[in-house]
């Protein structure tokens, strides 16, 4: 039992870790790693049953009804990735970028090869992978907003976060980038600026818990469908982690190393000063070989 409790401990640094960065979703680990389900209908199990089950029978059965040793061991791995990696992955982003989206691009590459062989017979699946596909471009040529900071926008920004976040090959920090609030919740975080974090992580739990019931249903009653669109997103957000970009003519400012109005270019277009082709290919292949290995060790 704390070998499995230590494994998932491991899942949820590894989730943390792609959370943090724009492009990358930690509902993809969770994916890969053999624990999307079981996350799912634990954070589902938190409504009106669970609270009978408090009262009636006592803090150990509410315990086991949610799934409680698994949902902590889970956010711990969460909390301690997040905290330990933010500045390393925000200077990463701001110093190496072209080097860390193509880790992240071979790891997505793979992950959307592993969604794919999941999805049921299906008539309709490349329909609704091209659904997804076309999903995953429109968000990604959307430019970010100007949100002013405050409890609110905090709250509601954690809300709509958290709903990417959960789902394979949606980015909550990439739409925390389009929202404008990027930056201030990695600052607080980077700071231990509790109160911020905590308006932020409010609006986190209530969006999940009213937007895992919906993902459940999905996962249980239409599986193929979603796991097509998911493979869509996840294929169309090779396009926003793309290592080689350029700055279009009126370039706004870059956000941790994210530009979003910059453009794909081929690693030998002539406008590049340095497209590390080599060490690019080499993390492009380390993300697919990770892959593999997480889905091995799944499959154990």
């Amino acid at each position: 039992m704390t070998r499995r409790y230590t494994a998932v401990f491991l899942r949820g640094v590894a989730m943390g870790a792609a959370d943090v960065v724009p492009g990358v979703s930690g509902g993809t680990i969770a994916f890969i790693t053999g624990i999307y389900d079981e996350l799912i209908d634990s954070i589902k199990a938190f409504d009106l049953a669970a609270v009978r089950v408090l009262f009636r029978q006592g803090p150990a059965a509410f315990w086991r009804h949610v799934n409680g040793s698994f949902l902590l061991s889970l956010i711990f791995g969460i909390v301690v990735s997040v905290l330990s990696l933010a500045k390393a992955i925000s200077y990463a982003l701001e110093h190496h970028p072209t080097l860390l989206s193509s880790f992240f691009f071979g790891l997505i590459l793979a992950s959307a090869w592993f969604v794919y062989r999941q999805i049921p017979e299906s008539r309709w699946r490349l329909l609704w992978l091209l659904a997804g596909l076309a999903l995953a471009v429109f968000i990604g040529e959307i430019r970010p907003a100007h949100t002013p900071v405050n409890p609110l926008s905090i709250f509601l920004s954690g809300a709509l976060a958290i709903c990417a976040m959960i789902l394979p090959g949606i980015s909550g920090s990439f739409i925390l980038l389009l929202l404008g609030m990027y930056e201030p919740v990695i600052a607080a975080i980077k700071s231990l600026d509790v109160v911020t974090a905590a308006i932020f992580a409010a609006g986190c739990a209530c969006g999940l818990l009213v937007f895992v019931r919906f993902l459940s249903w999905l996962l249980h009653q239409h599986r193929a469908p979603l796991l097509s669109v998911l493979t869509g997103i996840l294929i169309g957000s090779l396009s926003i982690i793309w290592p080689w970009k350029l700055t279009e003519a009126a370039p706004q400012a870059a956000h941790h190393g994210v530009a979003l109005n910059m453009h794909n270019v081929w690693p030998w277009h002539e406008g590049l000063a340095d497209p590390q082709l080599g060490w690019c290919l080499g993390l492009m292949v380390l993300g697919l070989g990770l892959v593999l290995l997480l889905e091995a060790l799944a499959e154990r």
